[in-house]
């Protein structure tokens, strides 16, 4: 497409009109608090919710906090347009993560108690009545005591290490019938090995009068806390408290790889995972009330700063253990359990399906089956020659994997390349890694001039016909995972179009091996080629406003925050241009604001599935370039530090479907917010007489959505 200029200048970015990454994040998990709150959705359900605002801050802070953290050591200014020094940036994020944490203790609570109308109880294991305390306490015995490891702290032992996220007891101790102040300090970790929420009825089965006493649980830091005498006979207990700590966990591939230039990826990984449980403390998480006798000592060995690292909790530690709650089975308290619909007959071969049309799957609304069908046919096909993928998070036990394994069986080539460098799945993806080398298939990792993360979704099979060889695409906007594939909405798309094939086939020789100067017909590859694409895509949507034509932009994604590409937003607003923005997670562009972005909506949409495909439209373009989905957030990591896939939707029935869930996803009045200009978001709420759409629960009826003109 040739490049139209604007005449609309650039706008500076500047606090007035940039929005803290940081502080947008915080933002987002409020939503998802929001959602425990909801009496719309059921009650364990909404537990979960409170269990995935923890999990979500736990890595708020061992990936964003740390690496602020690490730039206001050498007290480096900020770079970001918001201009925020990082100092107060830290304090902004403290007082707003308390706030964020005091609601939810609040919510857990209530939540908690309301459980108990329906048979599930967390009770304190103080308050259990004699016999249940005795068969506790028994179970402690048998099953607890044998794998905990007391270590003392005095002069000729060290204050030992605290591994990240773990739970632990810190324990103040006496000599009995010492009335000196001379205390001993003891740090017990609780074992991973046993639940974090003790299930009294099977404790009273197997060690009280064997009564069922339905689904009742304890904390398993409070039945330790109780029976601290079988582990310290002879002294005294004086306070005891649990404590966690929150270590940084981002990890420097790039700086580790200039400084083992010698080391081959997968043993810089593996030396880097090593490092990581030993980062700096950033966070100390303990119970409001927690005793000096507990917190000095704690405060001088961890080397944190009590007024912007210690975190009192009002209530237990580690929420995300709530998740253990919503294995009970309480139907009635959870979702109606949604059952995908296939695109794709089981009898019908997948490559006859791709060769009679391009077609599209929109996950979890539509099965994941064919994904999986699309290997495991190939690796069985007689007539597939080749098949190469990237794998970027794909879970355990993962039949896609296996079916690279039986390919390479069935003496196909099989070229994958894995990402070691996706956070937080390096391990998993080593393992995975190394079983592939292992039965012969090609791994790579990486592309040796670009030394980025590669967040593509694309697998190419090759086969043999009798037109000739024939090749077969897969490209999503989600990962090859099955079980994510159950809890993320993500759109693939199945396509054997030649252009496309061509790209694909480019595209993986540009992976594999030496090819700097590849190009590319229909995909935007990232990092050279998306960027300035999608900056000439809004330019030609700018100069069409400007030329006196209706002209819309439709960008849905989870985060937005790259400066040049907010900055074309905003003139393109300036233009008249009508954008709207689905953005689930961060916005750090600021809607409505008088003279730069009125034109501009921005949605998130929060509910039962996380949002996570990305879908970009616009207006103008020719037909085969106004419809874009793939793998790339509108971030700077994302655009300039990984190899990322865009890719085209060319056959118009596909492109009416993903119109229809983009109108779909911008009518919901039911999980949707809107930014406003002050950077709160509200929720959006059907008007009088109108409707209430829940986009989720419509595509779950129709994975399509609403089947109304745009």
């Amino acid at each position: 497409m040739q490049r139209q200029k604007s005449k609309t200048p650039l706008p500076e970015l500047n606090a007035d009109n940039y929005i803290n990454r940081e502080l947008s994040w915080i933002a987002f998990n409020r939503r998802v608090l929001a959602q425990a709150l909801d009496e719309r959705i059921p009650l364990l359900e909404r537990i979960k919710f409170l269990a995935i605002v923890s999990s979500n801050t736990d890595e708020f802070f061992m990936v964003r906090v740390a690496t602020i953290h690490k730039k206001i050591k050498p007290s480096l200014p900020s770079n970001r347009p918001d201009g925020i020094p990082y100092a107060q940036l830290l304090q902004d994020i403290r007082q707003q993560v308390v706030e964020v944490m005091t609601e939810q203790r609040q919510v857990m609570r209530d939540l908690l108690q309301r459980l108990g109308d329906y048979g599930v109880t967390l009770l304190d294991a103080r308050a259990l009545q004699p016999d249940w305390r005795q068969a506790l306490r028994s179970y402690f015995y048998e099953e607890v005591y044998p794998v905990l490891t007391p270590l003392a702290v005095d002069h000729a032992r060290p204050f030992p290490f605290i591994s990240n996220l773990s739970m632990n007891l810190a324990v103040c101790l006496r000599r009995d019938g010492d009335d000196h102040d001379q205390y001993e300090f003891v740090r017990i970790k609780i074992p991973q090995t046993v639940p974090r929420l003790i299930n009294m009825d099977m404790v009273l089965r197997q060690y009280g009068s064997g009564d069922s006493v339905g689904d009742t649980f304890v904390w398993i830091e409070d039945a330790i806390s109780q029976n601290l005498d079988l582990l310290f006979p002879g002294m005294k207990v004086v306070e005891q408290s649990p404590f966690r700590v929150t270590r940084n966990a981002d990890i420097d591939f790039e700086q580790e790889e200039e400084e083992s230039p010698d080391l081959d990826l997968s043993e810089i990984i593996e030396e880097s995972l090593r490092e990581r449980r030993f980062g700096s403390v950033i966070r100390l998480a303990v119970p409001e009330g927690t005793s000096p006798l507990i917190l000095d000592p704690l405060i001088a060995q961890l080397e944190i700063d009590p007024e912007r690292d210690l975190y009192c909790v009002n209530g237990a530690l580690g929420g995300s253990s709530l998740m253990e709650l919503t294995s009970v089975d309480k139907p009635e308290l959870k979702y109606v359990p949604h059952i995908p619909k296939l695109v794709v007959s089981p009898e019908e071969n997948i490559f006859d399906a791709i060769r009679r049309r391009d077609f599209l799957v929109h996950v979890p609304y539509d099965s994941f089956a064919p994904v999986e069908s699309f290997f495991s046919t190939a690796a069985r096909d007689p007539d597939v020659l080749a098949i190469k993928t990237t794998l970027y998070r794909v879970g355990r036990n993962s039949p896609i994997v296996q079916s690279l394994v039986e390919a390479r069986e069935h003496d196909k080539q099989v070229a994958v390349l894995v990402e070691l460098k996706a956070r937080f799945d390096e391990e998993n993806n080593l393992e995975w890694a190394r079983m592939l080398e292992e039965k012969g298939v090609h791994v790579t990792y990486g592309v040796e001039e670009l030394p980025v993360k590669t967040h593509a979704k694309i697998a190419l099979v090759v086969r043999r016909e009798e037109t000739g060889v024939t090749r077969y695409v897969h490209l999503g906007t989600g990962n090859y995972n099955a079980v994510t594939a159950r809890l993320y909405t993500d759109l693939g798309l199945f396509t054997c179009n030649r252009e496309i094939a061509d790209d694909a086939s480019h595209l993986f020789n540009r992976l594999t091996g030496y090819a700097p100067a590849t190009t590319y017909k229909r995909l935007l590859v990232a990092p050279e080629f998306l960027h300035p694409t999608l900056v000439s895509l809004i330019d030609n949507e700018i100069a069409a406003a400007e030329a006196g034509k209706d002209a819309r932009l439709i960008l849905k994604m989870n985060q937005l925050e790259e400066d040049v590409l907010i900055q074309k937003l905003y003139a393109a607003s300036q233009a008249g241009v009508q954008i709207d923005l689905l953005v689930r997670g961060i916005c750090c562009l600021r809607p409505g604001l008088p003279g730069m972005s009125e034109n501009i909506r921005v949605y998130s949409v929060v509910g039962r599935f996380l949002e996570h495909s990305r879908i970009f439209y616009f207006h103008n373009a020719p037909s085969d370039q106004c419809l874009y989905l793939g793998s790339a957030d509108l971030m700077r990591r994302n655009l300039y530090n990984r190899v990322e896939v865009v890719f085209p939707v060319l056959d118009e029935r596909v492109r009416r479907l993903v119109m229809r869930i983009l109108y779909t996803s911008l009518r919901d009045n039911y999980n949707a917010w809107q930014l406003l200009p002050d950077d709160s978001y509200l929720r959006v709420s059907p008007a009088e007489g109108e409707p209430v759409l829940n986009s989720h629960q419509i595509f779950m009826q129709d994975s399509a959505g609403l089947d109304e003109p745009f």
